[in-house]
């Protein structure tokens, strides 16, 4: 059993056929589906919402790990709730109450909660909030599109959120997307990540999964 866990982001998948697309995910060895919500605000682009994930949550039992790149998320946590999410991951740049959204999170809804930042955001910022944490993500892209190229600076966050949570005693998992396949896969785990998303590289058959 790999130590990493692999989730897969539908982002990348065939939107006609997400029932195909949840199959590969379950045979290549997934433990969790990577759901990326996009309001064409936060992110320029628009994805899929409840309606969607509800229909789908029937079809796997894999946890759900929806990531909300959308502007207040606290408007929609609920409802992505009742739709089927088991983690509700949101953006530290989207949100000024973090510490009250995580605890409805994890108190109230009974859900893993996540925090993310995107490339231009540094660790300091989430800092006082990391012992609340369930998962934190780490855009290793700037979000809104699938297949960009890793951005290297962005790799030093995930060693310095493995060090402070060997530090600490924290116990959140560090989640890394964007940019993730073959050649950068090593690296991403070797700094301390605990969950790869991967996309375009997982969907189109070039990501070989070995850890």
């Amino acid at each position: 059993m790999n130590k990493i866990i692999l989730s897969p982001s539908l982002l990348s998948a065939d939107f006609s056929n997400l029932s195909d697309a949840l199959k590969m995910i379950e045979e290549k060895g997934g433990k969790a589906v990577h759901i990326d919500v996009m309001d064409g605000h936060f992110v320029p682009q628009i994805t899929y919402g409840q309606p969607v994930i509800k229909s789908v949550r029937k079809l796997i039992s894999l946890p759900f790990d929806v990531h909300l790149m959308v502007e207040r998320p606290e408007e929609m946590v609920d409802s992505f709730a009742a739709a089927g999410a088991d983690w509700i991951t949101f953006h530290a740049e989207a949100c000024v109450h973090i510490d009250r959204l995580l605890h409805h999170i994890k108190d109230d809804l009974k859900l893993k909660a996540g925090i993310s930042i995107v490339p231009s955001t540094p660790v300091a910022v989430i800092k006082e909030i990391l012992p609340l944490a369930d998962l934190v993500l780490v855009m290793t892209v700037n979000p809104g599109f699938g297949g960009q190229k890793l951005i290297p600076y962005c790799v030093d966050k995930i060693r310095e959120l493995n060090e402070i949570r060997r530090e600490k005693g924290y116990n959140y998992l560090i989640s890394v997307d964007g940019g993730v396949n073959n050649e950068t896969v090593k690296g991403v785990v070797e700094a301390g990540c605990d969950v790869v998303v991967s996309g375009s590289a997982f969907f189109n058959g070039t990501f070989n999964w070995e850890y």
